[in-house]
């Protein structure tokens, strides 16, 4: 595809790609239902769609994945997630690794297999696929799943280079990224809609949501200037329903209120990414919990996970239960479920206070791009956590008692006093006292559901193992048990 318009990729990868004209015509005949078609009937419907994540080393690994996971769990839509030395364009080094030992990539190497492999995976399964990787700039990957027949895409310039890569200037992500959102514009143009997801989920340790969101809308505006007209905005589920139920109602309002008319917007929940719980039941219950709350956010998609992410890398059936549990919560069996209507809208009021505080200086300046560089050198803009020496790491979360995230520190972010005021009324902290075990305590905020997952564990012990005051057959009578 050396003809390919807008991307400057590698000439070797260049060479080794069909002429745009023929990509077009195999976008264009495919039978499969675009990603755009799933999330726009998902969100009519009001059920989300459920997405696993996935991807190994080998081809026919990769395809027996997906064709187990459509065959037994039926997903909205499938993944491929790509290896890391791919996500970092170490295509040698994939390719070293895939023909010594596929088994040791962490995901499939796309452009080492080459486009050919991935329209026989795309062909092997009726759901459409989404590429998820990590890479600072994907011009090279955007390319070959493009070939692919792959029309969803995941990431930005910000979201996978901060959270993921130690020294990659904002300014050379940025410009990378621009390059494969011009082209998603020209495709826009003759009829062919990518849906590209942003990835909000960031660093998914105690993100606020109003830094997740702030950094997706100004993604999702330099995408839609560039000509984009779809975008999945993904938000990490935090732990809090409230404050996560207005965080994904708060996408379409943004989305409104910063972007183009003629965008369309999804709300993605990415089910909690942190400290996963080991005890399969525990796990179990927070897969479930996830899928509700991005039902009652009113999300097109839920990324579900499994009640094997504690011990490592998740096999087949474990994906295909998780699957199966997140899209039970998605469906009318719970349509019961209510939740408090006054504090969501509370949250709603100040989560999209601080993302116009966040977000109106920078899309007020004449350079997109330059603004968010800049921002991000002068901490104006902050993630917490992050790897990347271009992100000054200052913000400090904390939970408060009903478990949603707040700002301790908010570094050098440009809140408002009436917001500074806000987070502190919420955390209410003796912060002479806090400095001593500040460290405990985020640990302690991190492994939130763990706390959650012993305190069942006990309650669990103290019914199966009753001491000898309520043990015996008369005991229940005697306390009002039912006989």
């Amino acid at each position: 595809m050396s003809d390919l318009p807008e991307l400057d990729v590698e000439p070797r990868v260049a060479a080794m790609l069909p002429p745009w004209t023929e990509t077009m015509q195999y976008i264009r005949k495919s039978p499969k239902r675009a990603p755009v078609e799933v999330l726009r009937a998902a969100a009519a419907r009001g059920r989300p769609v459920v997405q696993p994540r996935c991807g190994v080393g080998g081809h026919d690994e990769m395809r027996t994945l997906l064709t187990t996971l459509e065959r037994s769990a039926r997903p909205g839509i499938l993944t491929i997630t790509i290896d890391s030395f791919t996500r970092l364009k170490q295509f040698r080094t994939a390719a070293q690794t895939l023909q010594r030992e596929p088994a040791d990539l962490n995901g499939y190497p796309l452009v080492t297999h080459g486009w050919r492999r991935g329209r026989e995976l795309n062909e092997s399964v009726d759901a459409p696929i989404e590429v998820r990787h990590g890479s600072p700039d994907p011009r090279e990957l955007f390319a070959v799943s493009l070939a692919s027949g792959f029309t969803s895409f995941e990431g930005g310039g910000i979201d996978y280079n901060l959270p993921y890569s130690k020294d990659v200037s904002l300014t050379r992500s940025l410009a990378a990224w621009a390059q494969v959102d011009r082209l998603c514009g020209l495709l826009a143009e003759e009829g062919v809609i990518v849906d590209r997801e942003l990835f909000g989920t960031l660093t998914a340790v105690l993100v606020p949501p109003s830094v997740s969101l702030a950094v997706c809308v100004l993604e999702a505006r330099a995408a839609s200037l560039a000509g984009v007209r779809c975008l999945s905005i993904a938000y990490p589920q935090g732990g809090e329903v409230h404050q996560d139920i207005a965080a994904l109602r708060s996408i379409p309002v943004l989305a409104r209120r910063y972007l183009p008319e003629n965008v369309e917007i999804f709300p993605v929940l990415h089910e909690f990414m942190g400290v996963f719980p080991a005890d399969p039941d525990v796990a179990d219950a927070l897969i479930l919990y996830g899928g509700l709350t991005a039902r009652l956010g009113g999300a097109a998609k839920v990324i579900n996970k499994t009640n094997q992410e504690a011990r490592g890398i998740p096999d087949a059936q474990a994906n295909v239960a998780g699957i199966r549990t997140a899209a039970l919560a998605c469906t009318d069996l719970l349509d019961f479920v209510r939740v408090d209507e006054a504090t969501v809208e509370e949250e709603t009021y100040w989560l999209q206070r601080e993302v116009a505080e966040l977000v109106e200086p920078v899309l007020a300046a004449p350079d997109l791009a330059a603004a968010i560089v800049d921002a991000f050198a002068d901490g104006r803009l902050d993630i917490p956590f992050s790897a990347s020496v271009h992100a000054r790491s200052e913000v400090i979360p904390k939970r408060d008692a009903t478990g949603a995230i707040r700002y301790l520190n908010p570094g050098r972010l440009p809140f408002s006093r009436p917001t500074l005021r806000r987070n502190e009324q919420c955390l209410r902290v003796d912060r002479a006292s806090l400095s001593r075990r500040l460290i405990d305590e985020i640990r302690s905020d991190i492994n939130f559901f763990l706390h959650a997952e012993r305190r069942f564990q006990a309650d669990r012990a103290t019914v199966e193992c009753p001491g000898p005051a309520t043990a015996g057959p008369g005991a229940a009578a005697s306390s009002g048990g039912v006989r």
